[in-house]
């Protein structure tokens, strides 16, 4: 069998691009992060946002399930690992943020995933998840035969809430830079995503339509 990373995520069909470096400081400014703080990308893929996570000063690690991704990453620690069946291969109360970002989908029991995230916390420590929008992308979403668990912002909090995260918060969000400078050109898109159609390749088209939803939440602190 070949390897997804090969096969999805081949450089041939999705080349790399400055995307994840912009993502990454808009999450980074967002949230609050700080240099120094201990960040694990579960998902990890071929580690182009933990790449740019790092160049802004996080002390990052990751997770995947595909070999490929720790060939990809010479400079960074990486670990494979089957999540849902084996676990995050990291002690407990380490990190400080837990990110994944287009990966819960691809799990047949998010539960699994979820209580690990937990785990591996430290008490006060960000859970972040970025997630394709079922409400926006029910009509692809299983182009990506891979896709086996759909998120509505409803489902994703209660998740969080569920396993015992607080200061939940999923709100929805465009993968488009420059809605993220000016806010007001969401409503343009809002306006023009009924028009669009489902399979557009001209980014901006695209992203217009396809939402995400960013779920957050804390660690509680004991006592």
């Amino acid at each position: 069998m070949n390897d997804y990373l090969k096969v999805v995520y081949g450089e041939g069909k999705r080349p790399y691009t400055t995307y994840p470096q912009k993502l990454c400081s808009y999450l980074f400014n967002t949230f609050n992060m700080k240099k120094g703080m201990r960040l694990l990308e579960v998902g990890c893929g071929r580690g182009e946002h933990l790449l740019n996570f790092k160049s802004l000063g996080l002390d990052v690690y990751g997770v995947d399930i595909s070999p490929e991704s720790v060939r990809l990453q010479t400079d960074i620690s990486v670990r494979i690992s089957d999540i849902e069946n084996h676990g995050i291969p990291y002690d407990d109360n380490l990190f400080d943020i837990v990110y994944s970002k287009s990966f819960i989908e691809h799990l047949y029991y998010p539960d699994r995933y979820m209580k690990e995230a937990y785990r591996v916390l430290k008490e006060g420590g960000l859970f972040l998840t970025l997630v394709p929008d079922w409400e926006a992308n029910y009509k692809i979403y299983f182009d990506d035969y891979t896709h086996r668990t759909p998120f509505t912002k409803t489902s994703l909090e209660d998740i969080y809430s569920i396993f015992g995260f607080e200061k939940v918060y999923v709100y929805k969000f465009r993968q488009l830079p420059v809605v993220w400078r000016h806010p007001i050109l969401n409503y343009l898109c809002a306006f023009i995503s009924p028009f669009i159609p489902v399979r557009v390749s001209y980014s901006f088209l695209r992203w217009s339509r396809e939402l995400m939803l960013v779920g957050n939440g804390r660690k509680p602190f004991k006592g």
